[in-house]
């Protein structure tokens, strides 16, 4: 095998297609990009570790065709210290691989190519999503998923298609966040179980990408999930297993909250946090025309600051929350207001959670397609 390629386009097919290559493998042939040249004048690059698969084509001057495959994080980092100029890439009678950019020479050991697995074709009910709206719906929801593998269902994004557009889920128990953009595409419910980890990895890189394809495909337990922008490809084994039916803890009233400056009451939950011990709650009280904040550390350290704020239609509230939790929520809300409503329970024994939502002023309430349900902590008296 033998091809010439620009140094800027294959480094950046190299980067994008070991983005989702694990740390750490314990079969050392998944470390390995597979490269494949073809007489059309295109060569691809595929990583593939049985959970998530990525793949890209790149136009070339293809000599000889051929397949190799080489080491993913070593040629990673070797393309994108090359210097600025065309790269030859080529098979050696030893059976290593040359890669040559101008002064540079290095020679790569050749991993077995008939001992990798085949990357997963996709074909099955498909849609278009905006990149740009799906890559904020990803970032907005991604973080609520547990980093716990005790409960392998709580470590996804759930993504469910309906005739209202697509929805992004995810839940850690103690808090729930929902984000829904348009819909382009097949009719009929449609959901996928998608690893946070992976899925965020998409939203970074096909964020600037147009639209979007997505396709469901694979049956039992080799259901896998596409997504497709330009010339990039990215698959997912999908979890399986049920997720829980989390939308039903979305209030329907929402008369009883508080509006408050987003960017102001960061700071301030910032700053008070300093002196919590961690994973303590800290104390807000929402009054009339404020939220007060105050925190009290195990090493006698103290602090409180209060932030304007305006309740509307019930009584002050004082509860204690997660503080980073509620920065989350607050980081994700992206409008200058954000809407803290106090939800009611039929449970008078447990505490009832809050809802955080986009507020466009302080008496206009921006849209509803991202909510964020957040379960507050109990109080030391």
């Amino acid at each position: 095998m033998k091809f010439h390629v620009n140094r800027d386009v294959f480094s950046d097919a190299v980067s994008f297609v070991v983005k989702l290559l694990p740390q750490r493998n314990p079969q050392p042939i998944l470390a390995g990009v597979l490269i494949e040249a073809t007489d059309d004048g295109s060569i691809s690059l595929s990583a593939f570790d049985y959970e998530a698969s990525a793949r890209t084509t790149v136009d070339a001057v293809v000599d000889e065709p051929g397949t190799i495959l080489v080491h993913g994080k070593l040629l990673n980092d070797i393309a994108s210290r090359l210097p600025h100029a065309p790269i030859e890439i080529s098979t050696e009678e030893d059976g290593n691989v040359a890669v040559v950019c101008g002064p540079a020479r290095f020679a790569l050991a050749s991993m077995p190519v008939e001992e990798y697995p085949a990357i997963p074709e996709v074909s099955g009910q498909s849609g278009l999503v905006p990149g740009e709206d799906f890559a904020t719906a990803i970032a907005q929801v991604a973080f609520a998923a547990s980093r716990d593998d005790v409960t392998p269902v709580l470590t996804g994004v759930q993504l469910e298609v309906s005739e209202n557009g697509l929805s992004l889920v995810a839940t850690d128990r103690y808090r729930v966040a929902l984000r829904q953009i348009p819909w382009d595409g097949s009719e009929g419910a449609q959901s996928a179980l998608v690893p946070a980890r992976t899925l965020t990895e998409v939203g970074k890189t096909f964020s600037n990408g147009g639209n979007i394809s997505v396709a469901f495909s694979g049956e039992g337990d080799r259901e896998i999930i596409a997504f497709t922008a330009g010339n990039k490809t990215v698959t997912s084994l999908l979890i399986n297993g049920n997720f829980p039916p989390v939308r039903r803890l979305f209030p329907e009233q929402t008369g009883h909250y508080a509006v408050v400056n987003t960017a102001d009451l960061q700071e301030a939950v910032r700053r008070v946090a300093l002196v919590l011990d961690r994973s303590a709650p800290l104390r807000f009280t929402f009054t009339q025309n404020e939220v007060t904040m105050d925190a009290a550390g195990g090493d006698q350290a103290s602090a409180s600051e209060s932030v304007d704020a305006t309740l509307t239609g019930g009584d002050d509230v004082t509860l204690g929350l997660n503080p980073q939790y509620l920065l989350d929520a607050l980081g994700a809300v992206k409008s200058e207001f954000a809407r803290i409503t106090f939800t009611s329970s039929d449970n008078a024994n447990k505490l009832s959670p809050i809802l955080v939502t986009a507020q466009t002023s302080v008496d206009d309430a921006g849209n509803d397609n991202f909510k964020y349900l957040l379960q507050p902590n109990l109080l030391l008296r």
